[in-house]
């Protein structure tokens, strides 16, 4: 199932996040099929727990609303990580018996993946972490110029409950100056390092393209594998 109602402007952050939880127990219930949810969202600065134990993490949250974004402290690991609607969030769920025991390997595919979708629209996408980049994470998909790995275009997350997953994934397409910008601020704030570089959008690498672009390619893949019904 396709839950699109999203697609488009998000709501506000928090409304986001938490349509994304209780999907995942619909799942869990057996009241909801396997669903496939897409949505351009609101600005966000979506912090890990880990950053919520820093001394700076008051005032990473102070520099993220000053430029326009909302505070977030999501329940997936990792690091702080922004996104606007210049981005589509892809969120996949599956009923499971242990889903716990497929973490690794769904990162490791859901990766692969989303860097053939950016392939099929003209990025140079690979799996991997590049040096120094935002919320850093082994199956990071990053974009290439000229060969050598450049920006990190697409994370991910999962969340695991009993009897259902959701896999979530932010892929970064246009205008991604204000996320270095709001980024360079919220990691100062936190006392992390980074290279600011390594934040940049798929049109960097493939000029003219837009969320919609990577938005069609990305329902022509699924479509290939599986059978898609709108919510």
């Amino acid at each position: 199932m396709v839950d699109d109602a999203t697609v488009g402007a998000g709501p506000r952050a928090a409304a986001d996040l938490d349509r994304g939880i209780a999907l995942l127990r619909e799942v869990a219930s057996g009241t909801r099929p396997p669903t496939l949810r897409l949505y351009r969202p609101s600005p966000t600065v979506a912090f890990g727990q880990r950053d919520a134990r820093l001394p700076g993490f008051a005032a990473a949250g102070r520099a993220a609303e000053e430029r326009g974004f909302t505070p977030l402290v999501r329940r997936a690991g990792g690091r702080a990580a922004a996104y606007h609607d210049g981005c589509l969030v892809v969120d996949h769920l599956e009923p499971a018996a242990d889903g716990v025991a497929g973490t690794r390997a769904r990162f490791a595919a859901f990766g692969g993946f989303f860097a053939a979708v950016l392939a099929r629209v003209g990025v140079d996408a690979h799996v991997g972490e590049v040096p120094g980049e935002y919320c850093p994470g082994e199956f990071s998909v990053h974009g290439r110029h000229d060969g050598v790995p450049a920006v990190k275009l697409v994370g991910t997350a999962q969340r695991v409950i009993s009897g259902a997953w959701l896999f979530s994934s932010v892929v970064v397409v246009e205008d991604a100056t204000p996320l270095r910008a709001v980024l360079s601020d919220v990691y100062a704030a936190l006392g992390l390092d980074w290279l600011p570089s390594t934040a940049g959008g798929a049109e960097d690498l493939a000029p003219g393209l837009a969320v919609h672009d990577v938005e069609h390619a990305l329902l022509a893949a699924y479509a290939a594998v599986v059978r898609l019904d709108p919510a």
